[in-house]
């Protein structure tokens, strides 16, 4: 028998609902399956333990993840907290303590979901967007000076290294190799940025290079967005700094329907350190208590957890199970603009993956 430590970070708002459900679903895999066994230890970083501590995570916080197989992430974010304060504090702190470079966003239109775009069908849009996850705009080099007079000024630089480009392009022409189109496309802002998106430019055409089987083109950012609305169908691999990928996929998520499905990988792609899966909806406190947050992002996290960890088997089972779920209109959380709980959705997946149906059970 196989078994995973895997760290549970619940974090703030509703991650403290779904991230308990995610780990109901392992369990529930875990009996289907005799051959995997899961072990959690939950971490109750965020918001409270700021409230508490003066701080979002302990000082030895990674070291007390470093021993896990993977870090399972709910949010960060609190209404009484500057976000600043919580996304340094702790998601970027540990993607950075871990070198997860490469944060991996699939999007695709899951059956039964009514996605805005009316004239695209399931197979037109089914992207991997591949985010730099390590430096650019969100390298933290910058400051303030003369705070409250006249002259106050601030910097937030975007700072790319060649080391940092090379690694993240030769990660996204490695990924769209193993897709079927092997296509592609690589955001730029180098009209306007004519230093390190140049930079960009330039390494991602001698990688390029190393990967002859791969169709590759160029788009600016800003002209992506129209190409993700009007012709989805041209799309399939991305690659993108931290900030253009960081907003590009919040719009792929809008368009395959809500931003209460989509799932993120942060990737050690050297496994050096654990690597950390999530839903990319945030805290949402405006419904959370509620028991309406849509599981379905932290379901497909576990997803690609699984698949990460080489249970490509489990995660394939998972997502046939997500699906069938999804294809329900009455299994639908109201994001998707459905009345279904949280509990109602998790427990239809699990009963999927024990191999029944078991809509109205409670729990796994």
């Amino acid at each position: 028998m196989k078994t995973y430590r895997i760290a549970l970070i619940p974090g703030d708002g509703i991650g403290k609902e779904v991230i308990p459900a995610g780990a109901e679903l392992l369990e529930a895999l875990a009996a289907a399956d005799g051959g995997l066994r899961f072990e959690f230890q939950t971490f109750g970083w965020g918001g409270d333990w700021y409230r508490a501590h003066g701080e979002m995570m302990p000082a030895d916080g990674l070291a007390a993840l470093r021993g896990h197989d993977a870090i399972l992430f709910g949010s960060a974010g609190d209404p009484h907290i500057p976000d600043h304060v919580t996304l340094w504090g702790l998601r970027l702190k540990i993607c950075q303590g871990f070198d997860q470079y490469a944060n991996v966003r699939p999007t695709r239109i899951l059956p039964g979901i009514d996605a805005p775009l009316k004239r695209c069908g399931p197979k037109d849009l089914d992207w991997v967007i591949v985010r730099e996850n390590s430096e650019g705009e969100y390298a933290g080099v910058g400051g303030r000076v003369h705070q409250g007079h006249p002259i106050e000024a601030a910097t937030d630089v975007s700072m790319m290294t060649r080391a940092g480009v090379e690694r993240i392009m030769r990660f996204a022409f490695q990924l769209a190799r193993t897709r079927p189109r092997k296509l592609l496309t690589v955001v730029t802002k180098s009209n306007a940025q004519r230093h390190a998106m140049v930079m960009w430019d330039q390494i991602a055409s001698e990688v390029a290079a190393e990967f002859p089987d791969v169709r590759w083109d160029k788009e600016l950012v800003d002209a992506m967005t129209a190409r993700m609305v009007n012709r989805p169908a041209s799309i399939d691999t991305v690659v993108a700094t931290n900030l253009h990928a960081d907003i590009l996929s919040d719009l792929a998520a809008a368009l395959a329907g809500s931003l209460g499905i989509a799932p993120t990988g942060n990737v050690d792609p050297e496994r050096r350190y654990p690597s950390m899966f999530e839903p990319i909806h945030g805290s949402a406190f405006d419904i959370m208590g509620q028991g309406v947050a849509n599981p379905i992002g932290t379901f497909w996290s576990v997803v690609m957890m699984l698949e990460h960890l080489g249970e490509t088997a489990a995660a394939a089972r998972l997502m046939t199970a997500i699906e069938q779920v999804t294809a329900d209109p009455a299994l639908h959380t109201r994001d998707l603009g459905g009345s279904a709980t949280t509990a109602q959705v998790t427990a239809a997946v699990c009963g999927r993956v024990r191999g029944g149906a078991n809509p109205g059970q409670t729990g796994c």
